[in-house]
């Protein structure tokens, strides 16, 4: 049996890229796509929405009906979006993959709380090459003590609403794991006026935006005498599409739970 793969933001520009993903994968079919009431793509062929043939089935406005006829929902929409997403999943039982960024508290404890029921894979980014980056800043962090000082830098495109980006917390989270501490005790976030002498062990953050960037992240680790420099730049969104294509897949059978993509990947 073909794995049933719905989308809900489905006329945005990663929902259409999405269903092309899905279109495009042996062994996966488009089991429907949602947008927002008053949306003007209702009513529209998903196919036609992904720049494919029709596919006979169209966007609506029906998220439980979407979560009911899928086996995993991918979902890169928005904060309270995911979290109400997450409870249909819970209802239903199926799939559900989260790569929205700029989840708050209350949002990630919905979540939390819905994995008890549908197997939930939440990832900030669903590239391979930015997870291995991941455990790479994690075992950096590990080794080197707080004489190296930590920052990450990020840039994406002029739409991006949210900052950091969901990866680049996530590359701090990491490195605040290798050090063994939280990230909420060590982050400085922004840096303006006179702002005084760095303090020891903290992980600084940078935020650029313009144009038409996908995704760039760049992690400094700065001592006296030498600086080590490692990153990742994204020229597409495909990638995040095939490795969300990919959660799907892998989560068929799997108990509930929340993941990460480091468990779909193997890592």
């Amino acid at each position: 049996m073909a794995t049933r793969i719905g989308v809900v933001g489905a006329a945005g520009r990663m929902g259409r890229m999405l269903l092309a993903t899905i279109a495009a994968t042996p062994g996966c079919v488009i089991a429907g796509g949602t947008e927002r009431p008053g949306n003007p793509a209702l009513g529209e062929d998903l196919g036609k929405l992904a720049g494919i043939e029709p596919v006979g089935l169209v966007l609506t406005a029906d998220p439980d009906a979407l979560f009911a006829a899928s086996d995993a929902v991918l979902d890169f929409t928005a904060p309270s979006a995911s979290a109400t997403h997450a409870s249909l999943a819970a209802k239903h039982g199926h799939a559900h993959i989260i790569g929205t960024t700029g989840l708050e508290a209350p949002e990630r404890a919905t979540i939390e709380a819905a994995a008890k029921r549908a197997p939930i894979v939440l990832a900030p980014n669903m590239s391979l090459g930015v997870n291995l980056l991941l455990l790479m800043v994690e075992q950096m962090a590990k080794a080197l003590d707080t004489d190296w000082d930590i920052e990450i830098v990020e840039m994406h495109h002029r739409h991006k609403v949210d900052a950091p980006s969901g990866t680049a917390l996530g590359l701090g989270r990491a490195a605040a794991k290798g050090r063994g501490v939280s990230l909420d005790s060590v982050a400085q976030r922004s840096r303006d006026g006179i702002t005084g002498e760095r303090r020891k062990g903290d992980i600084g953050f940078a935020t650029l935006r313009g144009g038409d960037v996908v995704g760039e992240h760049r992690v400094t680790f700065a001592a006296e005498g030498e600086r080590i420099e490692i990153g990742h730049i994204a020229t597409s969104r495909a990638i995040f599409a095939r490795g969300a294509v990919k959660a799907a897949i892998w989560a068929q059978g799997k108990p509930p739970g929340l993941y990460a993509m480091k468990d779909v990947l193997g890592l």
